[in-house]
């Protein structure tokens, strides 16, 4: 039996290059939502180690020293630095880490005739197409051109139509647009 050949080492001029998959480039651009746990540590400071923290559906949580902070729609870099500036106010030099522990707050909401209606809980934001399969797609008796996304913003709501038919077959893609937390999707 011939011997090995030998291993050479890897560095950083033979290594290829690392590939970035779209789910870490969109984790960095991620928004919290209401319902998203977050464990927040600020370092060297007793009392204020792995937090564990709750988005309250108002979308703020209670922070210790600061009393209440915004926390939906930021992306964990910007409630990072939030924390940062409001804390050195009290702290010198504060250093905070901000770990998302599970986003059950990018939830959306599946309703009618489909498989399995209900609450669809997602790591990424999804599509209406994404939102359908995951509820085990549209029944027999479902109306594919009479579809609607509804979205609340405030006090406002938005209907957007979306059929089924036409962006299987390839027509009027634009309407499978990318869902918020919180939209409901209704299959009539």
């Amino acid at each position: 039996m011939p011997p090995a050949p030998p291993i050479e080492p890897l560095n950083a001029a033979t290594s290829p290059a690392p590939t970035v998959t779209i789910e870490q480039t969109n984790y960095a651009a991620y928004q919290l939502s209401p319902g998203d746990a977050l464990e927040i540590t600020v370092w060297k400071e007793e009392g204020m180690q792995q937090l564990q923290i709750l988005i309250s559906p108002d979308g703020t949580i209670i922070f210790p020293l600061i009393g209440t902070v915004g926390a939906a729609g930021k992306t964990i870099t910007e409630l990072k630095d939030n924390l940062t500036s409001r804390l050195a106010d009290y702290i010198s030099d504060p250093s905070i880490t901000v770990k998302l522990l599970n986003n059950q707050g990018n939830s959306i909401f599946v309703i009618g005739k489909v498989n399995k209606p209900g609450q669809v809980f997602s790591g990424r934001r999804l599509d209406v197409l994404q939102a359908l399969s995951l509820a085990g797609g549209l029944t027999v008796f479902a109306k594919e051109g009479s579809i609607s996304i509804i979205r609340r913003t405030g006090d406002q709501v938005k209907v957007f139509p979306f059929d089924y038919s036409d962006v299987i077959d390839g027509e009027s893609l634009e309407q499978n647009i990318l869902l918020e937390p919180g939209d409901t999707v209704t299959v009539p």
